[in-house]
């Protein structure tokens, strides 16, 4: 493979035999991506996790659970483990997560809105777009969820709408 991707037509296939150029790819973009365990524990993510879901600086997210790592304010507020809390049961993203491992279904770009913690631990409500799929890599079945905060477009789709109803 050459070193220089400016000059050449590779296909990611050929490109993504380099771990190095994955994980720089896996970390420079704008998406959350988490694999999560059949238990919804986290085992592996990349860096936009860090910047935008996680309200715990500087600590060990790795085998913590999926509401725990990205600041589930019912988790928080309940004190009780993620899938424990008054919510769980109803939790579009744990039941995508669950359905995508118990039955290989694949969710894409589902919409929710959730209150979370943020890094001041003010509770703050997130538009998130969401897809789940599972996983499966050396005889291990996990979940791939991929997090997306559209908050920013949700609030400008609104103030738009808003201005528009007004002016009609």
């Amino acid at each position: 493979m050459k070193t220089d991707i400016t000059h050449t037509n590779e296909r990611f296939s050929e490109l993504s035999k380099s771990s190095e150029f994955l994980n720089l790819i896996l970390n420079n973009i704008s998406s959350c991506i988490m694999l999560l365990d059949k238990d919804l524990k986290l085992r592996a993510y990349n860096d936009p996790l860090l910047s935008i879901f996680s309200n715990k600086k500087n600590e060990n997210l790795l085998y913590r659970k999926c509401g725990e790592v990205i600041g589930c304010a019912y988790q928080i507020d309940e004190q009780e483990l993620c899938g424990n809390t008054s919510m769980c049961r109803a939790c579009e993203l744990r039941i995508s997560a669950l359905k995508s491992y118990a039955s290989n279904e694949a969710v894409f770009n589902e919409k929710i809105t959730k209150p979370f913690f943020n890094f001041e631990g003010v509770k703050v409500d997130k538009h998130l777009q969401f897809s789940t799929r599972l996983f499966p890599y050396q005889k291990e079945k996990y979940i791939i969820m991929i997090l997306e905060d559209i908050t920013e477009l949700v609030c400008i789709k609104e103030e738009i709408n808003h201005l528009t109803e007004n002016h009609a």
